[in-house]
């Protein structure tokens, strides 16, 4: 099975150290997800493409416990399949703040101010028969579950 992103310019992959794409403005206001321009000042301009940060802190965090409406959720999952899994905010050192999945779904084993690290981690299937992969932060020195 091809596996391929689940939206084009959000990270930097197949790569052994992906990273987040952001984009910033001539102000130096950083953008996630990347988009190609935004109004400054009143004037459209293009954005530079930047990437993140690959670790940061986990800034909060909760679990997910119930299937997200479809759509927009589009996970390998039904409501019977779904098993819970924690998201939270990771702070990228000078860059943002980042809403993600995270890689460790036993909130027991997770506390505000732990150390993370960007994974790739396989999410569903695409209408073309693709594994669609998506971003996620793991703890630092978390073994990979599945990760790219």
């Amino acid at each position: 099975m091809t596996q391929v992103p689940i939206a084009p310019d959000l990270f930097t992959w197949p790569s052994d150290d992906p990273a987040l794409i952001a984009g910033r403005s001539s102000d130096g206001v950083l953008v996630f997800p990347y988009r190609k321009q935004k109004l400054v000042e009143g004037t459209r301009e293009e954005l530079e493409k930047v990437e993140l940060p690959r670790h940061g802190t986990l800034w909060s965090f909760t679990t997910q416990r119930f299937r997200p409406p479809a759509p927009p959720y589009a996970g390998a999952d039904d409501a019977e399949s779904f098993e819970p899994f924690t998201v939270g905010y990771v702070e990228l050192p000078d860059a943002l703040l980042i809403e993600a999945r995270l890689t460790e779904p036993d909130h027991e084993k997770l506390s505000i101010g732990q150390k993370m690290e960007l994974r790739i981690v396989p999410f569903g299937t695409d209408a073309d028969g693709n594994e669609t992969m998506i971003y996620a932060f793991a703890p630092v020195g978390a073994a990979d579950r599945g990760a790219n």
